[in-house]
């Protein structure tokens, strides 16, 4: 089984910031109710002030201001769609699995259109709350694990923050090039894993120069 990370990966740049982005644009009021709240927490967090899935909550509250939901995510995707990387459309199978700290009512319209089953972060829109953990670097690994999926023969990320999983793969890949080249993953000497290990326990993504 082949198992993608999605935003950076098979899209580019990232799902859950293009879509707020949309909703900004068609319900105005977003730029003056979330946008400068959301614009401080990343400040927050860029401080260390801020720890990663608290910054990622405060963020996905926007999803609980569109009354027009459904409809707005079909439509975004309408559009976006032809973001999803050529490389990975040309090699998918529907046995593979996408799983992505983008929240599920994102991603699983995507996953549908394509075909193949995902795992993403469960967020209630309503009570604007996780509802599982964070899909996000160890707990990748650990939802794998826990739930006793088949071995990966193939991993795909654009961030060494998911060395946990690619570590479970046979065979790991890092995308570069705004998602559009497929690269082995790189062998880590001791001083790089011990700074990739810090900066996941601090919830920061990590990319090659």
């Amino acid at each position: 089984m082949n198992v993608y990370d999605f935003d950076g990966t098979i899209y580019y740049p990232d799902c859950t910031v293009s879509f707020a982005l949309w909703c900004a644009n068609r319900h105005p009021k977003l730029w003056f109710t979330f946008v400068p709240k959301a614009l401080k927490n990343l400040m927050l967090y860029k401080t260390g002030k801020l720890p990663r899935y608290q910054l990622e909550r405060h963020f996905f509250s926007f999803l609980g201001m569109i009354d027009d939901f459904d409809e707005q995510i079909e439509q975004f995707w309408d559009k976006h769609e032809k973001r999803i990387s050529a490389w990975y459309l040309a090699q998918k199978k529907p046995d593979e699995l996408i799983i992505s700290a983008s929240p599920d009512c994102i991603i699983a319209p995507i996953a549908k259109r394509l075909g193949v089953n995902y795992m993403a972060t469960e967020y209630d829109r309503e009570f604007g709350v996780f509802t599982n953990n964070l899909m996000y670097a160890k707990e990748k690994a650990r939802y794998m694990i826990d739930h006793g999926f088949p071995v990966i023969d193939n991993f795909y990320s654009d961030s060494l923050s998911d060395t946990p999983i690619a570590l479970c793969a046979e065979k790991a890949h890092l995308i570069t090039n705004r998602a559009q080249k497929v690269n082995d993953w790189p062998e880590l000497d001791k001083k790089t894993l011990e700074e990739v290990r810090r900066k996941i326990d601090s919830g920061t993504k990590i990319h090659l120069d």
